[in-house]
Order: structure tokens, then C-alpha cells, then sequence
């Protein structure tokens, strides 16, 4: 039988051990939202130093002349210079866009939260971009100054330091401090109204909710800047040109373009409907009056080629003869890849070796590869191509000496220009792309045909359905992912296209050949004129960026994902 001592001690609890803020649970969610942040924070470097300040440098440098050293600001007036008075509706546009995506923004936040104590978080919101763009603001009045650092040192004696005292000195100047300094007071007035807001409105997505407004504001901002940026250049032109005794009717282009496509949108939006109906009396009413705001449309656009008079004809024919380009290239890579992966996808020997062949012209580097087809479509009769269309009894061609429509050559010089088509050195590059991009769209589609169930073959074939209604009832639909993607990349490649084209281009048909990513390049190796060059590459970047919205558009609601 167990006894107990009564003569030992009891024994006390011992005291809890001080427990610091970060053992809490709120101190280890911000631990984890800290580390979490640091590890995300190289990235966020990277994406900012290599993808978003290049692209608002460039955009400050389309507002200057800019040579080596900026010189003068500019306004829009690169822009003008490039596209003429079309660069006002486009810029207009552009603002309205950005309002209108700042409403949609509001509109959704309301819908989600309703009205409430949340909406105060708008103070903080507007606050923060306000501090964003003081400190935008001072940083873009530092850059010219510490880019001028070359031009005022030139001339002094080269001492130890000399570049880092200037440096320095740059953040001294006068407007640039008093510009920083507000930059400062409203960074912190920012903060600390973030921090009141956020530990007033308790809630679980409150900090998203800042951010949506954040977002919302910025728009915003970003719309009012712009509407005062396109009515200032507008005021200063038609003042200009008041002083020169002419009248300029910019406003009225700028009403009369806009409205006209607002018609053709919504011209656009009732066909769609019209084409939805069952009933033929509702379909006939929507497509005529469909086609009565296409027809307004079309005659209030009337006035773009007026509004396009003083653009960059070289320019325009650059546009031209990159959308022949893309014409050209883009269906023929496309098909001629979706044909070639069918046939490999069947039971065939040596499927390996071929999907490496049609690979390799991708994988090759495209100076080499270019290189060689200029040999082969050289303009010497002893050349390849020349060679074999001489035993078939067709005369030699100049091929990427040849700036003529590759129409006009057949058809004769009889034809409109505007059916010449592309020049037959465009062709030649054209072909070039074509054989050189296959083989990625090949090997892509082949990923894109396996991964469909080979069920739905088994089961369309005990049905009874052809080779033909298989491939076109089956293969096609399954693989519109596959071929959204390609043409997605392929059309934006294309219209950037700059590698092939210069290696390849010659002096007697660089007119006919030059995309615009090449007439680029040439302005700013040519003229230094930097300014230009990025207003130009900002205009080729909206096409493209419209482009690819459109696509998604049209083609997004016909993908078939399963």
C-alpha cells in the first residue's frame, strides 16, 4: 500500500513564460505576410526594373525631344507628327476608356459591399495615388536632371568624384527638392491615413477593398490626365495655327471620329442581337436599324482621312505593309502546322525523326537561316531558285530586289495599286517565316491532339462518321485552345517582326519591305530621334494591344475547353 510523506512541500505552479507580441496570432499572420512578401519581393524587382519603368520611361521620352539628352517637352506632339490629328481622338479615347473603367470599377465594389463604413476607405485610396503620382511627379523632374549630369560636367577638369558630387547635386536643385519634399509629406500623410482607415473599418477584406478603390482612383487620375493633356496640345495647336491665319477644326474631328465609331460599336452590338433572334420580324427590325447606325457611322468616319492628312505617310505605309505581312504569314504557318501534326499523329514510322526535322528551323538561329535563303533567292540567275524556275521555263526573278506587287507581276501593270499586293520580296520573307514557324506550331498542335480522349475517335468511328467528319466535328472544336494560343502569339510576333525582315531587306526594296518595327529602328539609327521613335512604338503597341483585346473578344467566346 503506496504512503505519502506528509513532511514534503506541495509543489507550486510555475509561472507562465512572458509571451511576446510576434508569438500572438496576429503577430504570426504578419510574420507569414512579411516573409511571404520578401520572397516575392526579387520578383516584383525584376518585373518592375525590366517591364513597367521601361515602359513609362519610354512614354515620358514620346513626350520630349529627345536626342541624346532630352531637350525640350513636347507634349503630344510626336504623337501628332506620327499620326496627325487622328492622335487627338485617339488620346480623348483613351481618357474616356480609362473614366469609364474606373466607373465599372466603383460599380462592382458597390455591388459587392453596397453602401457603408467601407466607402470611407476611399479617403486612404485617394490619398495613396495622390502620393503615387507627387512621387512620379519628382522623379521625372529628377531624371532630366541627373541625365544632364554629361553636358555639365563637360568641360571640367576630371577629379575623383566629379560624378557623384553632381549626382548628388542633382537632388539639391531647387524644384526638384521642393518636389521631393511634398512627395515625402504626402507618402506619409498616405500611410498614416491607411493605418487610421484600416484599424477603424475591422473587417476581413478590408485591405482588398483598399486596393479596389486604389485601383478605382488611379483610373481615375490617370483619365483626368490625360483629357488635360490632349485640351492643352489641342489649345496650343489651334492657337498656333490661329496666328498663322487658318482655322483648324481638331474639336469638331475629334466629335465627329468618336461618334462615328460609337454608331459602328453599337451598330455592332445590335447585329448581334438581330442574329440571336428566332422571330424574322425582330430580326428584320434590329438588322435595319443595325444597318442604318452602321451607315451614320460610316459617314461621321468619313472624316478620318482629314484627321490622317498630316500623319507620317511612311509610317502609314509601314502599317500597311505589316498588316500584309501578318495576312501573309499567319494562316498559311497555321494551317500548313495543323496538317503536318495530323499527319504525325497518326501510327506512321519515324514520327521522331520528322518532328525533330520540322523543329529544327525554329530552334536555328535566325541570322544563319536567313543568311541562307538570301542565298537562295539571290537575284543571280546562277542562284537555286533561279535555277529551277529556269527548267521550268520561267524567266530568273530578282526576288528581294523586287519592290513590285507580287499581282502587278502577274496580272500586269494595269491593275489599281491597291491590288498590287505585297512586293515580291515581301513574299520571299514571308515564306521565310512561314517555314521557319511551322515546326513550333507543329509540335504544339501535336500537345493540343494528345491530349484528347481517343474514347470520342472510338466512339465517333462505331458511329460510322468519315476521316473528314471527325476531323471537323471532333479534332477542330477540342483543339480551338490550342489554335486561340497560336494565333494569339503568331499574330503579335508578326506584327513585331524585325529580325528576318532587316537581315533580308535591300536598299532597292526596302520600301516595300520595311514593317514598322523596322521603319522604327531606322528613325532612331538614322535621326537619333528617340522621342519620335517612342511615340511611334507606343502607337504599334496600342495596335497590337486592340488587337489582342479583339481577339479575345471574337475569338475567346468560340474557344471550346471541354
Amino acid at each position: 500500500m503506496a504512503t505519502t510523506s506528509p513532511n514534503l512541500p506541495e509543489a507550486r505552479p510555475q509561472a507562465a513564460p512572458p509571451t511576446s507580441w510576434f508569438n500572438t496570432r496576429r503577430g504570426r499572420v504578419v510574420i507569414e505576410n512579411l516573409t511571404a512578401y520578401l520572397f516575392l519581393l526579387p520578383a516584383g524587382m525584376l518585373i518592375f526594373l525590366f517591364g513597367i519603368f521601361p515602359v513609362g520611361f519610354a512614354f515620358y521620352v514620346s513626350l520630349n525631344r529627345w536626342r541624346r539628352f532630352p531637350e525640350s517637352y513636347e507634349g503630344l506632339g510626336n504623337y501628332t507628327r506620327s499620326l496627325g490629328d487622328f492622335a487627338y481622338v485617339l488620346f480623348f479615347w483613351l481618357a474616356i476608356g480609362a473614366l469609364i473603367y474606373a466607373a465599372v470599377l466603383l460599380v462592382r465594389f458597390w455591388r459587392e459591399r453596397g453602401f457603408g463604413r467601407t466607402w470611407l476607405l476611399l479617403v486612404p485610396a485617394v490619398l495613396n495615388v495622390g502620393a503615387l503620382l507627387l512621387f512620379t511627379r519628382w522623379f521625372f523632374m529628377l531624371l532630366p536632371v541627373v541625365l544632364d549630369i554629361p553636358q555639365r560636367v563637360r568641360g571640367q577638369e576630371r577629379v575623383p568624384g566629379l560624378f557623384v558630387n553632381e549626382l548628388f547635386a542633382s537632388f539639391r536643385v531647387a524644384e526638384v527638392s521642393d518636389a521631393g519634399n511634398l512627395a515625402l509629406l504626402s507618402i506619409l500623410a498616405a500611410s498614416v491615413a491607411s493605418v487610421i482607415f484600416l484599424r477603424f473599418i475591422r473587417s476581413d477584406d478590408s485591405a482588398r477593398a483598399l486596393i479596389d478603390l486604389m485601383l478605382a482612383a488611379f483610373f481615375v487620375a490617370a483619365g483626368v490626365l490625360v483629357i488635360q493633356l490632349t485640351a492643352t496640345a489641342i489649345s496650343a495647336t489651334i492657337e498656333a495655327a490661329r496666328g498663322e491665319g487658318t482655322e483648324l477644326p481638331i474639336w469638331s474631328q475629334v466629335i465627329l471620329i468618336s461618334g462615328g465609331f460609337t454608331l459602328v460599336a453599337a451598330a455592332f452590338v445590335l447585329w448581334r442581337k438581330a442574329i440571336a433572334q428566332h422571330d424574322g420580324r425582330h430580326f428584320a427590325l434590329l438588322g435595319a436599324a443595325a444597318l442604318a447606325l452602321l451607315v451614320g457611322g460610316y459617314l461621321l468616319v468619313a472624316e478620318l482621312p482629314q484627321a490622317l492628312a498630316n500623319a507620317d505617310e511612311t509610317l502609314l505605309h509601314s502599317f500597311g505593309i505589316t498588316v500584309m505581312f501578318v495576312i501573309g504569314t499567319v494562316p498559311l504557318q497555321l494551317a500548313a502546322g495543323l496538317g503536318l501534326a495530323y499527319l504525325l499523329f497518326q501510327n506512321i514510322k519515324g514520327k521522331s525523326f520528322f518532328r525533330i526535322v520540322y523543329f529544327l528551323p525554329y530552334i536555328t538561329p535566325f541570322v544563319a537561316t536567313s543568311v541562307v535563303f538570301k542565298i537562295l533567292f539571290s537575284h543571280r540567275e546562277t542562284s537555286p531558285i533561279n535555277q529551277f524556275f529556269g527548267f521550268l521555263g520561267i524567266p530568273p526573278q530578282a526576288w528581294l530586289l523586287q519592290p513590285t506587287g507580287i499581282f502587278e507581276l502577274i496580272f500586269g501593270p494595269n491593275i489599281p495599286d491597291w491590288l498590287a499586293g505585297p512586293s515580291l520580296a515581301l513574299v520571299v520573307i514571308m515564306l521565310y517565316t512561314v517555314w521557319t514557324y511551322i515546326g513550333y506550331d507543329t509540335v504544339v498542335f501535336l500537345a493540343g491532339l494528345g491530349n484528347i480522349s481517343m474514347e470520342l475517335y472510338e466512339a465517333a468511328r462505331i458511329d460510322g462518321a468519315s476521316s473528314w467528319a471527325i476531323f471537323r466535328y471532333i479534332t477542330l472544336p477540342l483543339l480551338s485552345p490550342t489554335t486561340f494560343f497560336l494565333s494569339l502569339i503568331a499574330i503579335i510576333g508578326t506584327f513585331k517582326a524585325f529580325t528576318q525582315v532587316w537581315i533580308m531587306r535591300f536598299p532597292a526594296s526596302a520600301n516595300s519591305v520595311d514593317t514598322t518595327s523596322v521603319y522604327i529602328f531606322e528613325t532612331v539609327r538614322a535621326n537619333t530621334n528617340l522621342g519620335y521613335g517612342s511615340a511611334m512604338a507606343f502607337v504599334l503597341f496600342g495596335i497590337i494591344l486592340a488587337l489582342t483585346v479583339f481577339q479575345n473578344r471574337l475569338m475567346g467566346r468560340k474557344v471550346f475547353y471541354g
